[in-house]
């Protein structure tokens, strides 16, 4: 009897966009030259689509942090891209507000990011604007992802005659930061500040320094030394600790750190104190208002922010618009209301006046704007409420499944918000982006929401193990 050698069936992969686009391991599915291609032909083959007979050819501006893997995915999207007649225009490691600004100046029909933000280098992923500078929506990404999946995208290739071509931009750093320095008044400098900015080895380690220097600053730089692994590493928005520190050594006026893609920023004042997301959006929020510049007299943030920053801006007669987690959540409930400043207690901070995402760069640029008017060192703005406790901990699972069927969950958490009493609560969700489930406890008492906190990380683990 002959062997025959039996191949099991792929499974139907999983869907492709998460809630910061496309994201995975590099070499893997979904991130591999092969699958990446497709991605790039569903595109070109949706812009065709939405091509009249009378314009030009569709652009596409692609921008990539330093990681690694950015040149294998570079060429292949271009590729699939100009497989479909499309023209690409390559920028470079660029910040991912960057590319949304290029996009629209450009008159780019979209722009593509290739980065996984804050995640180690082995990662990476692909963001996608439409021809506004905003994300694209939750529709397109599901046509694209039905494309990919489903479809058989050579059928739509046109004649040899109508490929794409692709070429390189060579000034696009210089727009970006000349788009950023233009966001802070111009009846100020940063003349005698020092700064210290750490750039996480990734995409603005060139652009970021020029824009603090070129208004004034005296710029100590850390994480600016990009080698393809080590973006994210132990530097970046993640890790001010050592930002801090640098704060303190080289007696600077205030500490700036972006994340791979600088799409998010955290802070550190004199002292060497973190000054996070949720404070930043008060410390501008609060500066807004009081110029009659903060529209609908509305801040909009997600629900892992702190309940001192509602509070606050209670007080201060903000109100508080609370969305999912996920900077694009922030800018959807902007845009439909017609707010101008959100974000995220992650760093994430939305102007709407300026920018279609978040851009860590021109958040802090906000802050230093706000010290020059008020003459308020950061520290003195970093008081600008008072944290309730909270305890976040995040927790690598195996699956993902609906909380509330497991077995003793709901009963759970009752408890625990029952012994919280009203002064606290409690948020667990899955990451968009990572095999991850995020534990918050928030409450009076931090060693009793550190237990709580523990509890339901520890059910959880083995449940989903």
């Amino acid at each position: 009897m002959t062997n025959k050698k039996v191949t099991k069936l792929d499974k139907k992969p999983a869907k492709l966009f998460g809630t910061d686009g496309i994201r995975g391991t590099a070499n893997q599915w979904p991130m591999t030259p092969e699958t990446v291609v497709k991605i790039g032909q569903a595109i070109g083959y949706l812009l065709q689509k939405e091509a009249h007979s009378t314009s030009g050819p569709r652009k596409v501006v692609i921008g990539k942090d330093t990681r690694l893997s950015g040149y294998m995915i570079e060429q292949a999207l271009a590729s699939g891209l100009n497989s479909m007649g499309i023209f690409v225009q390559l920028v470079g490691p660029l910040p991912t507000p960057g590319i949304g600004y290029l996009t629209r100046t450009m008159r780019a029909s979209a722009g593509i990011v290739i980065s996984a933000s804050h995640n180690p280098f082995h990662d990476n992923g692909i963001k996608v604007f439409g021809s506004d500078g905003f994300k694209i929506s939750e529709a397109m990404e599901q046509e694209i992802e039905r494309l990919v999946l489903e479809e058989d995208l050579t059928q739509f290739l046109p004649a040899s005659k109508e490929i794409g071509r692709t070429r390189r931009i060579e000034d696009s750093q210089g727009r970006y930061i000349v788009y950023v320095k233009g966001t802070f008044p111009l009846e100020y400098t940063l003349d005698g500040m020092r700064i210290v900015l750490d750039t996480a080895n990734g995409a603005s380690y060139k652009v970021a320094p020029s824009v603090f220097q070129e208004l004034g600053a005296e710029v100590i730089q850390l994480g600016d030394d990009p080698n393809g692994t080590n973006i994210n590493d132990k530097v970046g928005a993640l890790y001010p600790a050592k930002l801090a520190e640098a704060v303190l050594q080289y007696r600077a006026d205030v500490g700036i750190s972006l994340d791979g893609d600088a799409d998010r920023v955290i802070m550190v004042d004199e002292k060497g104190e973190i000054v996070n997301g949720d404070r930043i959006l008060a410390i501008c929020a609060l500066h807004m208002k009081e110029r009659g510049l903060l529209k609908g007299d509305t801040l909009v943030a997600t629900q892992m922010s702190n309940f001192g920053l509602e509070k606050r801006m209670n007080e201060a007669g903000i109100k508080l618009v609370k969305t999912g987690v996920g900077d694009k959540y922030v800018v959807e409930e902007m845009r439909k209301n017609g707010y101008n400043l959100g974000g995220e207690q992650s760093g994430h901070i939305i102007f709407l006046d300026h920018t279609t995402t978040g851009d860590g760069c021109i958040a802090a640029l906000s802050v230093l704007a706000v010290m020059k008017q008020t003459k308020k060192k950061m520290s003195e703005l970093n008081h600008v409420f008072e944290d309730m406790p909270q305890i976040l901990i995040n927790c690598r699972v195996k699956r993902r499944t609906d909380l509330h069927e497991l077995p003793g969950y709901n009963d759970m958490i009752r408890n625990i918000e029952k012994k919280l009493a009203g002064n606290g609560r409690v948020f667990v969700r899955f990451s968009g982006t990572e095999p991850v489930i995020r534990v918050l406890v928030e409450g009076v008492d931090k060693t009793q929401i550190n237990q709580f906190a523990e509890e339901i990380a520890s059910f959880l683990e083995k449940e989903l193990s």
